[in-house]
């Protein structure tokens, strides 16, 4: 409760938690994570969307990415398709300014396959029928359904992939093996992938991308097996970058990131430290073998007087999910930037302005989402 308080004091004292981040240096590189909530119900839709100029929510979030300049940025839950069509007419929309939002040029765009919607052939929701949503390697009603893709203003470098890593192959994992039955040693670990871009930054250097983007840890029996999936997708990443080789990408190629290497881990997580319906003990230990900038915002702080945030024990400042504040389960911590130790950070935030802030319009007040139900997380690394 102390530490809530003393979040809330920032709000009056902080110039570092304000929706717009500061202009960086050229020696500079902000990466960003954003759910930017951009999926739609049936294959084809979003771009169609898209095609045809976008809508109200595309208009904000493109506004919120052009404020924001990112050099780099993750974007969770746009629709996937065969020939990229989507992600490449979202990145054309961020080339049109918006109200006083300035076009943004992404010359590098990765995306790829996803195991949302992609049939296991098993009856995984125990309803019968072994077809369905909930049936498939990756909660989703058609393949692609919340994909990812990542933006680069700097060259992506033959990326790895782990879509087919099977999760009985992870050592030490969580696997309901009753639950599941036969199906259990078919399953992906991943619900929609897990990538490592490598991207090449203008001195030279190297930064691995780790993307992903766990299942959420609810909407599933007594025995927990989305809050277990949720779990060891994210211990993969800490399995990743600290020496373990069970892992196999999908060109075959085993082990991890080799010894030495920058990264950092982008995405909704699905899991918040303290707080929230996840199993905690792999989040804590990925932010305890990163760097936790812990970026904040204004408007986080202000959305946590009310409702189930107030019976939370994280920092209110970092929470980056704006959900239902009764019953619950509130405002969470749940999308990251987390640089490995050896970038040097010099800045970081959460773009959720405060009440009365002009850009308060483009992320609403909880009622009306305007752009998305998550906000854009920013770390600035030298």
């Amino acid at each position: 409760m102390i530490g809530r308080i003393a979040a809330a004091f920032l709000i009056m004292t902080s110039a570092a938690i304000a929706a717009d981040p500061p202009q960086k240096a050229e020696s500079v590189v902000r990466v960003a994570a954003f759910n930017v909530a951009l999926n739609r119900r049936n294959p084809g839709e979003l771009a169609q969307e898209l095609r045809l100029g976008g809508s109200a929510q595309v208009d904000a979030v493109v506004e919120i990415i052009q404020r924001v300049r990112p050099d780099i940025i993750l974007i969770n839950e746009i629709d996937h398709d065969a020939r990229q069509i989507a992600a490449q007419l979202f990145r054309d929309a961020l080339k049109v300014g918006r109200q006083g939002g300035v076009g943004i040029n992404y010359p590098h765009l990765f995306t790829a396959t996803s195991n949302t919607g992609v049939s296991s052939g098993f009856d995984l929701d125990k309803d019968g029928r072994v077809f369905g949503p909930k049936d498939a390697f990756g909660f989703g009603y058609f393949e692609g359904q919340y994909g990812m893709a990542l933006l680069s203003l700097h060259p992506i470098e033959q990326p790895r992939t782990f879509q087919d890593q099977r999760w009985a192959d992870m050592l030490g994992h969580l696997i309901p093996m009753e639950f599941y039955g036969e199906a259990a040693t078919s399953l992906r670990l991943s619900s929609k992938s897990h990538w490592d871009a490598p991207v090449t930054l203008p001195d030279g250097r190297t930064i691995h991308i780790l993307a992903s983007h766990p299942t959420p840890p609810v909407f599933d029996s007594p025995v927990n097996e989305n809050g277990r999936r949720n779990h060891d997708e994210i211990r993969f990443w800490v399995d990743y970058v600290t020496g373990r080789d069970w892992m196999r990408d999908d060109a075959g190629v085993q082990g991890g990131l080799a010894p030495g290497a920058g990264w950092a881990v982008l995405g909704d997580l699905n899991a918040d430290p303290s707080d929230g319906a996840s199993m905690r003990a792999a989040i804590l230990s990925l932010l305890n073998v990163a760097q936790d900038p812990k970026p904040g915002s204004a408007g986080a702080i202000e959305s946590a007087a009310i409702g189930a945030n107030r019976r939370h024990h994280g920092d209110p400042a970092t929470d980056t999910a704006d959900w239902k504040d009764e019953p619950g389960p509130g405002n969470l911590r749940i999308d990251y930037v987390l640089p490995s130790q050896d970038w040097e950070v010099v800045g970081s935030g959460v773009f959720w302005p405060a009440k009365g802030d002009p850009l308060r319009r483009l992320v609403g007040d909880g009622e009306v989402v305007v752009s998305s139900d998550h906000r854009l997380v920013w770390v600035d690394i030298r």
